[in-house]
């Protein structure tokens, strides 16, 4: 029997939009619960009016946590400390930082040498060391779930096959995981390639306008697929490999 993952949220609600949060939740949820949901930040400063509307419907506690010196962020801190103890408490099992702050990336380190994943979430701002260091790293802004001035919901604007082969990084990362997980045959289940990418890149198929990885992989077409197992397995290889 399967267990379900326990995630620990927290959220740098100075450095990130409240835009996004039930996008970020809908996420996780594809990785297990949410058990814990902390939002560090100054609740009383007026920027954090937007979070403050978010907090019940998402029932995420707030912490708070004063600016005691002007242009020091305490929240940084404050967050580190409640994650150190997150971690040390053995209560979770994964940990997801909603930030677009890259001070945290040590925090990823040290949480990856526990052996615990962790899930990054922040704003197209976000420093690229942070985001080498999360497994995976989504952007926010492809998970607000509606436009909040229209309210209509927001589409995934999803990159073209030319643009995903110009991207030369990812359709080598794409390439080197079939390789390592395919069989003799040249034939790799997804199933296997997921996992691979995942331990090895911040990579997520959201960041590039599709839900799902075997949707962008065909949006591709860099890869022959067989659908497998009456239609619940899919398997891929190279296209440049001889059938």
């Amino acid at each position: 029997m399967s267990v379900t993952k326990r995630i620990a949220l927290l959220i740098d609600c100075d450095n990130v939009s409240h835009n996004s949060i039930e996008g970020v939740l809908a996420e996780l949820a594809n990785y297990g619960t949410v058990n814990v949901r902390h939002a560090h930040g100054d609740w009383n400063s007026p920027s954090l009016s937007g979070w403050r509307d978010k907090l019940h419907p998402n029932a995420i506690r707030p912490i708070q946590q004063f600016a005691y010196t002007k242009g020091k962020n305490a929240t940084d801190s404050a967050m580190i400390i409640d994650a150190m103890d997150l971690l040390y408490s053995k209560t979770v099992d994964a940990f997801a930082l909603m930030t677009s702050d890259s001070d945290f990336t040590p925090l990823v380190l040290r949480i990856l040498e526990n052996g615990l994943p962790v899930y990054g979430f922040g704003e197209k701002k976000t420093p690229q060391p942070f985001v080498d260091a999360c497994s995976p790293f989504i952007y926010t802004e492809n998970l607000v779930s509606h436009d909040e001035k229209a309210d209509i919901p927001q589409q995934l604007t999803k990159k073209s096959k030319k643009e995903l082969r110009a991207n030369t990084s990812m359709v080598k990362l794409l390439r080197t995981a079939v390789e390592q997980t395919s069989d003799d045959d040249g034939w790799a289940d997804v199933g296997k390639v997921a996992p691979y990418i995942s331990n090895n890149s911040s990579f997520s198929s959201i960041n590039y306008g599709y839900k799902k990885l075997g949707d962008l992989i065909r949006a591709t077409e860099l890869f022959n697929v067989d659908m497998r197992r009456d239609g619940k397995a899919m398997y891929i290889k190279d296209a440049r490999r001889n059938t």
